[in-house]
């Protein structure tokens, strides 16, 4: 349930009715999908053969460990926001609201970013319906469905659930249908042989085809903490959270590794690496053409493009509420805490990363799906996922009396190798997109994020233009799992 208002001014709470089966539901939904389906090929191309599962169970390797590190932070406080509220706790010490600013400055260009990959993947796969789309016909369908989205969006959000329910049945028809239809003419040799020297793990190039994996693998988990945004929503979050998060991981990783595993089965992955082939823009629309023919091809490829459609539609829909929720706690510019004086959703949230997804959309189109993966990562890694491996320890230190339901397993195990594969993924970014400078551009994003936030800072008179507000709520808030109408009302914070 949003929250709302019932007087001016005065704030309603959220309420806590998601348990453990929705929230694990919401992860998978929002991990699987149209990923999957356009970064099979991108993946085999990164290793160089059918060895390209590495990148999956990679990919798995970083989404679990850097989980628990989301199921430590979401159970100890399950508010609304995820990253944004971690962050404000974990760096309000020292530099008082930049950590969560910067937070919502990124998310405002890697949400859709990773939004755009969708309408990227669907006019891919109309192209299977549509063999004579050229370049500009591709682009105008794409922000086409960019604008259908936004309009769709633009009404209230109790309207949207029927919709949103539809489309999650879709998605999950399209991905079991595809890897039905490729186990029933798998064969193991075509999904087994590799070519000479696929294992070497002591050249260079292995390792950057790794790293291209690895950025790759941990694009497709991306959602495995969905429901932690969704904290101040979930009954019994100490428990239910870190359960949701990593059932929702190992979930997921068991159907990719089927996709994946079965489509090299039945799809020799040297037509894969054509860009003139099916297999490479459509490689599920080529597996189902071969399995059961062109009819069962073109149904099925209707049902991608409808998981496409459904994969955007829920992440400008809850991407929106993240610069609303900020602004509403008075960390981020005030404008994005307006909402439509009819539908109450947040306008401005929607237009702007609605218009962000667009121009993705156009970037991605005119150079490549990779490069925008590799951009939209590498935005992500340098506030939201590096920020919160020392989030962790920073809290451990900061409030060791914080109620922790779930502590990390492991620790601080779990921490270093997250930190380490978001690294590599970070590293090997430009090495990975030559000529693109994905490092060079995230860095210009979180500098000028910079900028935007000391003069919001000095219009708002906070730190440093005026004393770090200290607010540590989940310290002395009630316990979630033990009185589940319990709604975290920050007292007056602390000024220093």
């Amino acid at each position: 349930m949003a929250d709302t208002e019932d007087e001016p001014g005065r704030r309603v709470g959220f309420v806590r009715r998601i348990g453990l089966f929705q929230a694990t539901a919401l992860n998978m939904s929002q991990m699987c999908g149209i990923g999957p389906f356009v970064t099979i090929p991108l993946m085999v191309a990164a290793f160089g053969g059918p060895q390209a599962v590495i990148g999956f169970v990679a990919g798995a390797v970083l989404a679990l460990a850097d989980g628990l590190i989301w199921a430590e932070l979401g159970a100890a406080m399950p508010g609304a926001g995820g990253s944004y509220v971690y962050l404000r706790q974990a760096f309000q010490y020292r530099t008082g609201k930049l950590m969560p600013f910067l937070f919502v400055w990124t998310a405002m260009l890697f949400i859709p970013l990773g939004m755009s990959t969708g309408v990227i993947g669907f006019v891919q796969y109309l192209g299977y319906l549509w063999p004579d789309m050229g370049q500009t016909q591709g682009d105008v369908v794409g922000l086409a469905v960019v604008a259908l989205i936004i309009a769709v969006l633009w009404r209230r959000v109790e309207n949207i659930a029927k919709i949103t329910v539809v489309l999650w049945c879709v998605m999950i028809t399209s991905v079991v249908l595809v890897i039905v239809a490729a186990f029933t003419h798998f064969s193991p040799e075509r999904a087994f042989t590799y070519p000479a020297g696929a294992f070497e793990l002591t050249t260079n190039h292995f390792w950057i085809g790794f790293a291209a994996g690895l950025t790759i693998g941990i694009y497709d988990y991306l959602g495995y903490n969905t429901a932690a945004y969704l904290g101040a929503e979930i009954k019994n979050p100490g428990r239910t959270l870190p359960r949701a998060i990593v059932f929702s991981i190992l979930g997921i990783m068991g159907i990719y590794l089927l996709l994946q595993i079965g489509t090299l089965g039945i799809i020799d992955w040297k037509q894969m690496l054509d860009p003139d082939s099916t297999a490479s823009s459509s490689v599920a629309s080529a597996v189902l053409e071969k399995a059961w023919g062109k009819t069962a091809a073109n149904t099925v490829t209707v049902l991608i493009l409808v998981t496409a459609v459904a994969s955007v539609f829920a992440g400008l829909l809850g991407g929106s509420r993240v610069p609303y929720d900020a602004a509403r706690d008075k960390v981020f510019f005030r404008p994005f805490g307006r909402l439509h004086p009819r539908h109450r959703f947040p306008v401005l949230g929607l237009v702007t990363m609605g218009a962000l997804t667009a121009v993705g959309f156009l970037i991605g189109r005119h150079t490549n799906l990779a490069t925008l993966i590799q951009l939209l990562t590498a935005v992500m890694v340098i506030v939201q996922a590096l920020a919160q491996v020392a989030a962790v320890t920073v809290l451990r230190r900061r409030q060791p009396t914080l109620r922790r339901p779930y502590r990390m397993w492991l620790y601080p195990l779990p921490s270093i190798v997250a930190l380490v594969g978001w690294l590599v993924i970070y590293g090997y970014a430009d090495k990975n997109s030559p000529g693109r400078h994905p490092i060079e551009w995230s860095l210009a994003w979180v500098a000028a994020g910079c900028v935007a936030f000391v003069l919001w800072a000095r219009y708002e008179k906070v730190w440093p233009f005026g004393p770090r507000e200290i607010n540590e709520e989940y310290l002395r808030g009630a316990d979630p799992d033990t009185d589940p109408d319990s709604d975290p009302d920050p007292k007056e914070p602390v000024a220093l």
